[in-house]
């Protein structure tokens, strides 16, 4: 535990302006970022009597040792900065809401030739119109599967849509009606674009004019005696009216909003978004975040207002925002959510009317929402707690680990030998900290000399990088190495910067000796290592010849079985990634010059490398963007690689002919990339 006054700015240091300051700990790593109007007065409170500091401050300075700071010209800008710096270094003290789910919404992808209705999770794409969030992607296909049958939208996916125009036959869909079915030019890309925007129009409130329109063509049909069509027009009215009754009006001024409610106690606040459009309410969603310190229900909101239009642009920021509670100050705020829209923004508290009893109705939501949490949430902070606290006594150890690393081998009958390394810090996974490696020292199967190089790899890096920002030194690093110290020479973050207080290996007695091993050549005795072995799901220590064995019941061994295989799956999933990239290579990787686009433009002329190899110079000059150079160039790259063997499917016995090249892997299984939330991983 640091002492505040170690580190505390001598007094004329701090400017007396706005800026933006951040705390770090004892590992350079940022722990808290903050605003102020004046530096100097905000920065004041935080080094006064810890008695007197509320006690997650308390916590949060004790933790730091040291303060930096950034002066701004505006608060706007002091704004804007911090926002982006709790989003680079994710600080474990700032005010941070927990999404409770990854909420949908119902896209329409204009940015197609021709637009597709989904449903929608995550980051937004650019050119995809968006609408709700909803609670239930249940929700967002009643409403589609209403609209459908008058807006007759594509729906299907790529793969389909190609199938069915490849066949000529539209999907079922198309045979009822509910899809225009441009697969199959039924409608040109004009005609359903237009489908498209009207579909939008629908959903962004414009529906009185559209349905009085539809009213005008049913009387025009029945007064010509066009009963049938009259039907169709009456029965699309209807599915409108049923689609618009599923959002009732809230508001008649048709007013577009969003509410802003918050509910909180002494420790943890939960807030309630309702997005109203054309007076409809078209979305809700929430979150809940731990109070850190002792914050007001103003900064709460105005936290609240940056995790929701940090990244929106554009309409996405409507033109009036209703909170409980305004900033202190609101005119930054104000001006910069007027920035992101692009004109005006109104932020304000209702104080009567309509909009009055929406907001005591979003604010009813919040206060259930942290009531269920906080039933959800005790259970799991005591059973995490427990459970480090069960492996600390297991493994002899003087805390709790609050951060465990593991570590798992993975290879195929001795290629493509990989390594993973997952984190989990008081006891949840931290993904973005998650680190892929390939074996490099030798070359075969050897789990336990992998592991000894693996480990080793990694703190030699935690050494250097330790080394590198001057925590080795006495005196204060000087100025300007605290910002060099957080990346590494390519500018990139630093992967190996923060220690572990218990290494896990999958494995036994042999694995654990070799980490172990590797921990002592580098001098580092301060890392509990232990290791996990499947067979029994035995704990085994450094030089013990007998192993630990934990309850089948224990909430210990239950959190280190989890990062065990957490481990694991993320090793087999870089493996097999690995082992699909090597199956798909080719000679043409070996030719200078030749980039991904020639080498599809080559296959596709010639059908196959094995035409390819065959073809002469003159008829490789023939593909477009290949001179006679590069043409000499891959002729002499195929004569001198020797032709592959022929697969063969494992399954069938049928030998795969070479007409479709990687296509498939071992096995006759198709060949396919790592899984999209492994990208985070970074490869060393």
């Amino acid at each position: 535990m640091a002492d505040p006054s170690s580190y505390r700015p001598k007094p004329g240091e701090i400017p007396d302006t706005p800026g933006v300051y951040r705390f770090r700990d004892e590992h350079r790593r940022v722990i808290y970022v903050g605003k102020a109007k004046s530096l100097r007065q905000r920065l004041a409170n935080y080094f006064q009597d810890l008695a007197s500091l509320h006690p997650r401050t308390r916590t949060m300075v004790t933790t730091a040792a040291s303060v930096e700071w950034t002066v701004v010209s505006t608060e706007v800008e002091a704004l804007q900065l911090e926002y982006s710096w709790i989003k680079e270094f994710d600080p474990r003290f700032n005010v941070k809401y927990r999404d409770d789910k990854s909420y949908p919404y119902l896209a329409v992808t204009m940015n197609e030739e021709f637009p597709r209705v989904q449903v929608m999770r995550g980051q937004k794409r650019k050119g995809v119109r968006y609408f709700g969030p909803y609670g239930h992607a249940w929700a967002i296909r009643d409403t589609v599967d209403l609209l459908l049958r008058v807006f007759p939208v594509r729906t299907c996916s790529a793969g389909v849509f190609k199938n069915a125009a490849r066949t000529g036959r539209p999907c079922l869909l198309g045979y009822i009606g509910k899809c225009s079915a441009p697969c199959v030019d039924r409608v040109s890309a004009d005609e359903h674009r237009d489908l498209a925007e009207d579909f939008c129009d629908f959903m962004t409130g414009r529906t009185g004019t559209y349905i009085r329109r539809l009213e005008q063509q049913m009387t025009d049909a029945a007064e010509e005696m066009e009963y049938e069509r009259a039907a169709r027009l009456r029965d699309d009215i209807g599915a409108l009216k049923k689609a618009m009754e599923k959002s009732a009006v809230v508001l008649a001024d048709a007013t577009d909003a969003d509410l802003i409610a918050v509910a909180e106690d002494e420790l943890e606040a939960a807030v309630q978004i309702f997005h109203v459009r054309g007076g409809r309410v078209r979305g809700q969603r929430g979150w809940v975040t731990d109070k850190v310190e002792e914050i007001t229900t103003g900064a709460l909101v105005e936290h609240a207002l940056q995790q929701l239009y940090g990244e929106e642009k554009g309409d996405s920021v409507p033109k009036e925002v209703l909170v409980p509670a305004l900033p202190d100050p609101v005119e930054p705020v104000q001006e910069w959510l007027t920035e992101r829209r692009g004109s005006g923004v109104s932020l304000r508290i209702p104080q009567r009317g309509d909009k009055k009893a929406l907001m005591e109705t979003v604010q009813r939501n919040a206060l259930q929402a942290l009531g269920l949490h906080k039933t959800k949430r005790a259970s799991d902070l005591t059973t995490r707690s427990r459970a480090l606290e069960e492996i600390a006594e297991a493994l002899d150890l003087d805390s709790a680990p609050l951060r465990i690393e593991c570590y798992d081998i993975s290879h195929l009958q001795g290629d493509d030998v990989v390594a993973s390394m997952v984190v989990f810090e008081d006891g949840l996974q931290r993904k973005s900290e998650y680190r892929r490696f390939q074996i490099k020292g030798f070359a075969g199967q050897d789990d336990v000399r992998s592991m000894h190089e693996v480990i080793s790899r990694r703190f030699r890096r935690y050494l250097a990088e330790k080394e590198k920002t001057g925590e080795w030194v006495d005196d204060l690093p000087e100025e300007g190495t605290p910002e060099n110290g957080l990346k590494d020479d390519d500018g990139r973050p630093k992967k190996f910067a923060y220690p572990p207080q218990l290494v896990v290996v999958d494995g036994g007695q042999p694995q654990v000796a070799a980490a172990k091993k590797a921990l002592d050549e580098l001098g580092i005795d301060d890392i509990a290592v232990c290791g996990l072995a499947k067979r029994l799901e035995e704990v085994w220590l450094p030089d013990d010849d007998d192993p630990v064995v934990l309850p089948r019941t224990s909430e210990g061994l239950y959190l280190l079985q989890r990062v065990r295989d957490e481990a694991h799956r993320f090793a087999i999933t870089y493996q097999r990634t690995k082992r699909a990239q090597r199956f798909r290579s080719s000679p043409l990787d070996d030719v200078p010059g030749l980039g991904d686009t020639r080498k599809q433009a080559l296959l596709k002329h010639f059908g196959s490398l094995k035409k390819l190899r065959s073809a002469t110079i003159d008829q490789i000059c023939e593909v477009p963007g290949i001179g006679r150079k590069t043409a000499e160039t891959i002729a002499v790259a195929l004569a001198q690689a020797a032709p592959a063997a022929p697969a063969v499917n494992t399954a069938t016995g049928e030998i795969m002919d070479e007409e479709e090249p990687g296509t498939t892997g071992s096995g006759g299984e198709p060949v396919t990339a790592g899984a999209p939330d492994e990208r985070r991983g970074q490869e060393t």
